[in-house]
Order: C-alpha cells, then sequence, then structure tokens
C-alpha cells in the first residue's frame, strides 16, 4: 500500500479539470507504453464528468490509444439504463462517445432494465470483472505487476469524488458498503443521496488499484477532505479509506483544501 497521500492544489475548479485531463492523458500514454493496454475506473458527479469532457476536449488526447483502454465504473446509480443521471451515460456524452472507444472494453454497470434488484445487479458487475480478471490472467502470465486478487483485473488507475458527507462511490458513512469486506460489488439501498439505489465497489475492491486519485472541489467539500487527510475512520469517514498500491492523490482547488493538513500540501 502507498505511503501518505499526496494533496496537489490547484486554483479553481476550471483549473482543477484541465489538470487532472493533462495528467490522465499523459499516464495512460505511460501505462499503454509499458503495458500495451490501460485501465481507468470512472467517477461521475461535476469534477468526475468535467474532467471526462475537458480530456475530450483535450488536443493531446489522440496520444492516448483509446482502443486500448478497459473502461471501468467505481459507482453507478441503479436506475433505467438510459436515465440522464447514470455515470455511464454522463461519461459517455462527455468523452466516450468522442474518441476511438472499443466497446467490449467499456464496462458499464447493470441497470433496472436488466435486473430486477442492486444486489443483482452487483452480482453480475463482479462476475464481468472476475472474468476480466481470468483473461487478464490467461493473456499475461509473465507479468511483473503486483499481484492482483483473482476477483478482480488490474486497475491502473481509479478516479473517486467525494461527497460533503465524506462519501466515495455509493459507499456512505455508517452503512453496510463501506464495512464490507469480501465482497468486490455492493447493492446499496437507502443512500441518503438520491436515488436511494446503487451498486458500488468496495473499498477492498477499491484499494487493488495502483493509483487512486480523489477529485474534489468547493468548499461545501472541506470538511471531508480535512477529516479523511487528517486520519479519520473510514466507517463515519469514507474518504479517508482509499489507497492505491502505489499512490494516492487528492487532487483539488483551494476552496476544498481549507482544512488540508499543511504538511501534505504540495502545490501545483
Amino acid at each position: 500500500m502507498s505511503a501518505d497521500p499526496r494533496v496537489s492544489i490547484h486554483p479553481d475548479s476550471t483549473v482543477l479539470m484541465a489538470a487532472i485531463a493533462a495528467r490522465l492523458i499523459t499516464k495512460l500514454v505511460d501505462i499503454q507504453d509499458k503495458h500495451g493496454e490501460a485501465t481507468v475506473v470512472l467517477t461521475g458527479g461535476s469534477m468526475g464528468i468535467g474532467s471526462l469532457k475537458a480530456v475530450a476536449e483535450s488536443p493531446a488526447a489522440s496520444a492516448v490509444d483509446w482502443s486500448k483502454v478497459n473502461f471501468w465504473w467505481g459507482d453507478e446509480r441503479f436506475v433505467a439504463g438510459e436515465d440522464p443521471e447514470r455515470n455511464a451515460r454522463q461519461a459517455h456524452e462527455a468523452l466516450l462517445s468522442h474518441i476511438p472507444a472499443d466497446p467490449a472494453r467499456i464496462h458499464v454497470p447493470g441497470s433496472t432494465d436488466e435486473f430486477g434488484t442492486p444486489e443483482e445487479a452487483a452480482a453480475d458487475y463482479a462476475a464481468r470483472l472476475r472474468d476480466a480478471a481470468a483473461a487478464e490472467h490467461a493473456a499475461d502470465m509473465s507479468d511483473d505487476r503486483p499481484e492482483q486478487p483473482a476477483a478482480l483485473p488490474r486497475f491502473d488507475i481509479v478516479l473517486l469524488g467525494v461527497g460533503p458527507d465524506a462519501h466515495v462511490a455509493s459507499l456512505f458513512p455508517e452503512q453496510a458498503g463501506i464495512r464490507e469486506k469480501e465482497l468486490s460489488v455492493v447493492g446499496v439501498r437507502n443512500s441518503p443521496k438520491p436515488p436511494p439505489l446503487r451498486i458500488s465497489l468496495t473499498l477492498p475492491a477499491i484499494n487493488t488499484a495502483s493509483e487512486i486519485w480523489m477529485v474534489v472541489a468547493g468548499e461545501d467539500k472541506a470538511g471531508a477532505v480535512g477529516l479523511a487527510l487528517a486520519g479519520a475512520n473510514p466507517v463515519q469517514v469514507p474518504a479517508a479509506g482509499p489507497r492505491g498500491r502505489n499512490e494516492t492523490l487528492w487532487l483539488i482547488d483551494e476552496n476544498a483544501a481549507a482544512r488540508v493538513p499543511e504538511q501534505l500540501v504540495r502545490k501545483g
């Protein structure tokens, strides 16, 4: 697991989204140079989707071989597939419809069109993750990267937003999802943030990632960011829980940074 998180602060949300986009493009190119393909776990929310839009608008986006990028989601709202609130639909509109991605590499979580309950959708998503892990293992028996659990493929980068209540993905304070130790994906009921039904990667699944990028903007997030970086208990402050194997990076704006411990800050 990585050392203490690093914090990179940017003047405002617009600058931050552009910086996230530039960093993501560069990192995907580097990963593809080393491994031939790359895997990114996307997030929703204004920062997550705004950053994807910034990627699509970047002149450097063509440096990535998008046909060799695997896309997963950290969580999804369990509603109809074409619901405008779906993270996957928003990501499609912001980025995926603008790049030559391979549809077979875009792994959209199940919707109410396909499944009756969020638990069924979660089980399906977990099965697809296991299948991807098995295919990855079969394709690269000589892989020198850190061994991942058999239930999960390699996650190069996981993007996560943070709510004012410090939730990440759809793991909310004190709820069952943030306490889950065994499953890779859970169904979520009674979400305090609408809609009430969701599916989410669990914290153990998230923490298999090589790098985790926490992308946060806004004064309303400052308390959550401060608590997370001060080392709060993840059950009460889920944002304190994500730790990448190689790096945990907080990419935040000045408004969200008001309560960040000074020793963790690295400008730019």
